[in-house]
């Protein structure tokens, strides 16, 4: 039986709760520094195919802003958090005060890099702070990489520990959107993939293993 067919429903609850802690660490971390409210949805844990999770990006050719970093420490991992590039070009203007930032216009000023980069940190240090503070395993994540890419260019790299023994992946899913105007709200999705032999380390020091 693969680890994926071992995976319960009271197994994604876990994660999900864990996932509601580390998105309201995330919001309130991110108001403060935008100055404004920001939301993040509730997240939706799920099993889906490497297809299934390009196609919540608008497929594998679809051109992104992501920001990639390791999850190291007793369960490795990949964090990414993704956004349209409009999307992305708004959380940079909205964290420098930059107007009509664009990524048509590389090299991109170091301030517009950083910001990004800072926005991975603090959403991905939210998520690893709640899983740690649940499993008291050691988790530290590497320094984010900001990349413009395609999407099956973005995830080869992360899938690429997974897909030696499954087709299918867990995902960690959150929407983040700036509420005070709903027609201006920036939205990007969070993944966070497990290496497959993290999950047995995870669950069983939550004191629910895979194979009961």
């Amino acid at each position: 039986m693969s680890f994926i067919e071992q995976i319960k429903g009271h197994h994604l609850d876990i994660l999900r709760e864990v996932g509601n802690i580390g998105a309201g660490n995330a919001a309130t971390a991110l108001s403060k520094i935008l100055g404004k409210r920001v939301d993040m949805t509730v997240p939706n844990v799920r099993i889906v195919s490497f297809d299934e999770m390009m196609d919540m990006v608008g497929g594998a050719e679809n051109v992104i802003a992501s920001i990639f970093l390791r999850i190291e420490g007793d369960a490795p991992g990949s964090i990414y958090f993704m956004l349209p590039l409009e999307q992305a070009e708004k959380y940079i203007e909205l964290m420098t005060g930059e107007e009509n930032f664009s990524f048509d216009n590389p090299p991109y000023p170091e301030l517009s890099v950083s910001a990004l980069q800072e926005l991975g940190n603090i959403l991905s240090g939210s998520y690893l702070s709640a899983l740690s503070d649940f499993t008291k395993l050691n988790l530290y994540p590497t320094v984010p990489a900001l990349g413009i890419d395609m999407v099956g260019a973005v995830l080869s790299y992360g899938l690429m520990e997974v897909s030696q023994v499954s087709d299918y992946v867990i995902v960690i899913d959150t929407a983040v959107s700036e509420q005070e105007e709903i027609k201006d709200s920036v939205k990007g999705h969070f993944f966070l993939l497990l290496d497959p032999e993290s999950f047995e380390k995870i669950f069983s020091a939550l004191g629910v293993p895979l194979d009961e």
